[in-house]
């Protein structure tokens, strides 16, 4: 794959990853901030590394399952691999203007 290549496919992921939601907040998980970083490699692997806006988030296992199943949808993506980290931890300030507009928070 050549480098243009690359970053369609990881555009692709991101316009994907706009269109799942936090199942508690009503804006998608991108523009929340959940996502730190995407990597594609040319072997076809999405590599995620993302947090949740609560440790103890009682429904991440159904938003990674999600998150999985979406990506692997996009052309070119033969397997997704996510990293959950805490660090840094979720705040208000990782979300997009337009989040924070959707939520009445600016």
């Amino acid at each position: 794959m050549t480098p243009e290549e690359i970053l369609n496919v990881e555009h692709e992921i991101v316009l994907t990853l706009k269109n799942i939601y936090d199942p508690e907040i009503p804006v998608n998980i991108y523009d929340l901030g959940l996502i730190y970083e995407i990597e594609f490699d040319p072997e076809g692997t999405a590599n995620i590394r993302m947090t949740l806006t609560a440790p103890n988030c009682p429904m991440a296992d159904m938003l990674l399952e999600d998150i999985d199943t979406q990506v692997r949808k996009v052309k070119g993506v033969k397997s997704v691999n996510i990293v959950l980290t805490f660090d840094p931890v979720w705040d208000k300030s990782m979300m997009s203007e337009e989040a924070l507009l959707e939520l009445n928070m600016l």
